[in-house]
């Protein structure tokens, strides 16, 4: 079924030259989300502490119990940890290992995205569908940053995409049975991968549609018994075999982690009720000026054939509902973090490809313009940005990602005036997938940039002094802090002291595998085995000058790594941590 809005078949036309474009266009895409994968250091923190859990779950073979630095850690169910585990297991330890679940997560998303585009409004609008969500850089960042956001996002899009599949007027009975126990069981999967949101998000959506619609007839095609039976199946061994091994943990996941973690700051992750407006801005950005024609999709009920029945199902209606009840339940959460609004790209992608259909010369042109103006305004901007200067973060630092910002904002600078040339000489098609490849490269090239502060703040660079003296019986303690990279660099665990930080629960749970007091490291430091330890700088300088005998390994101004005995070439003495 075709949208009912009149396209202009001459402009946006998709004939045989344009097809093969589309898909050396599609080939590119493909090359450099997954090739990019490797080009930065893992981020602190949840890239960090979402590969190394994944690699102790590889280096035991314990795919059931969730452990952190060899504590027991149930924040969050395994699904994403099990996709990673599986690729080391394939592909060795790594960092483009660590990221490639997002990144299959997020080509997943733009697949599903396209086909449910393709079967309510044809192959064209499931191009631009496609071209808006590849492009749009929270997506994009998204499916290159190690975490459970962009996981759950790519199983929220097939929740959405296969409901909009099943509900299409035109398809038989087996099809729709067939997609809704898809739906449900990749709602089984969002589950696994961060918990009861990936059963309340959809839940709420439908409500809240239900409602608008007075379609109630609509939970009668939802399949209820064998979708909810296919959900379990998903979902119930784990969180059995889990429960059966670790009776701690159901109280503690689905109290602690669900109700708490909503409706209080107890992560202290809070932020005000517009936390998210920016986010959603930048992470939208290329098309924002497509608002007016997505409200229009959805006003006018894009999709629905003229003359059906009295309350057709409406799968514009149902996108915008997707993202505007999910921003608002995060919104008001207490618990924020800049990726959980994420699943609500795939639903604003489906009605920008909507808009996009029927958008007309004029208002493509306007949009390119202010491209060209922001391209224009972030390249002036960037030597003030490599003129910075902090102690955190020194100017050399901002230089070089001054340099790759410059080169991002080039990139939409020139896409965005390619675009408006061949608007003019070749219509609109043409001109939005220069546009949306440009885009996609401004944002993978920012990306990049940031690995000028990432690679510093990684602690990658002080593994070779480190495992030069570490053996694998030594032991290597974490004093005072918590490092969520370094020691999936060094693949080793560390045990804790003084400072439990987010491990407190499984410290709780297995006090005998941490240290809780200063005094009570410095005792085990000096008891005559061969160690080493990480800690801050202050730790440090506080330790030195209470006269624990430390011999510096390397340090940057994150940690410093040290041994309580002498290495090659060091005196007996405790050095100071510039030298």
């Amino acid at each position: 079924m075709r949208s009912s809005s009149t396209s202009r078949a001459a402009a946006l036309s998709v004939g045989a030259t344009t097809a093969s474009a589309v898909a050396l266009a599609s080939l590119f895409i493909l090359l450099v989300w997954f090739g990019t994968l490797d080009m930065r250091h893992l981020l602190r923190s949840d890239e960090g502490r979402y590969a190394e859990i994944a690699r102790e779950m590889f280096a035991t073979g314990d795919w059931v119990t969730i452990r952190y630095h060899e504590l027991k850690y149930f924040e969050k169910p395994p699904f994403h940890l099990w996709v990673t585990t599986l690729a080391y297991t394939l592909f060795g330890v790594g960092d483009w290992q660590a990221r490639l679940c997002v990144a299959l997560s997020g080509i997943l998303g733009l697949g599903v995205s396209m086909l449910a585009a393709a079967r309510w409004y044809g192959r064209r609008v499931a191009m631009l569908t496609g071209l808006v969500l590849v492009s749009a850089p929270m997506w994009n960042i998204a499916g290159h940053f190690n975490s459970l956001d962009m996981t759950l996002a790519g199983a929220m899009a097939c929740v959405l995409a296969f409901m909009l599949l099943a509900q299409h007027p035109d398809a038989t009975r087996a099809e729709r049975r067939n997609w809704m126990l898809a739906c449900w069981a990749a709602m089984g999967v969002a589950v696994l991968v961060k918990g009861l949101v990936g059963l309340a998000l959809p839940g709420l959506v439908l409500v809240v549609y239900t409602l608008v619609t007075r379609d109630f007839r609509l939970w009668c095609r939802l399949h209820l018994p064998g979708g909810i039976v296919a959900m379990l199946v998903v979902t119930v061994p784990w969180f059995w075999l889990v429960s059966e091994r670790n009776p701690e943990f159901l109280h503690f996941f689905f109290i602690h982690e669900h109700w708490q973690r909503y409706t209080s700051n107890v992560h202290q992750r809070e932020g005000a009720i517009w936390f998210f407006v920016p986010l959603l801005l930048a992470g939208f950005l290329p098309w924002l000026g497509l608002v007016p024609q997505m409200w229009k999709a959805v006003r006018e009920r894009a999709g629905v054939a003229r003359g059906t029945s009295p309350r057709p199902f409406q799968p514009a209606l149902l996108a915008a509902l997707w993202a505007v009840a999910i921003f608002v339940f995060f919104s008001l959460s207490g618990s924020k973090l800049p990726g959980y609004i994420v699943p609500i790209f795939p639903a604003l992608a489906l009605l920008a490809g909507v808009a996009l259909d029927t958008l007309t010369e004029r208002a493509w042109r306007w949009q390119v313009n202010a491209m060209i103006a922001l391209g224009v305004v972030g390249l002036l901007a960037c030597p003030f940005v490599g003129m910075m200067d902090k102690p955190s973060t020194p100017n050399v630092v901002y230089r070089e990602f001054a340099a790759w910002t410059g080169v991002a904002f080039a990139v939409m600078l020139g896409g965005a005036l390619l675009a408006r040339r061949l608007l003019r000489t070749r219509g609109v098609f043409p001109s939005v997938v220069a546009y949306a490849l440009a885009m996609f490269i401004c944002s993978t090239v920012a990306l990049r940039g940031h690995e000028a502060m990432g690679r510093p703040s990684s602690g990658a660079d002080l593994v070779p002094a480190i495992n030069a003296v570490l053996t694998p019986d030594m032991p290597l303690y974490s004093v005072g802090m918590l490092d969520h990279t370094l020691p999936f660099y060094l693949r080793r665990t560390t045990i804790m002291v003084a400072h439990p930080d987010e491990l407190e629960f499984g410290i709780g749970q297995e006090p005998q595998k941490w240290i809780p007091t200063i005094d009570g490291f410095i005792a085990r430091w000096q008891d005559g085995k061969r160690a080493v330890a990480i800690m801050l700088p202050s730790t440090y300088d506080a330790l030195a000058a209470r006269g624990v005998p430390m011999h510096r390994i390397a340090g940057d101004r994150r940690r410093v790594a040290v041994a309580n005995f002498a290495l090659p070439g060091n005196g007996p003495q405790t050095q100071p941590p510039g030298q």
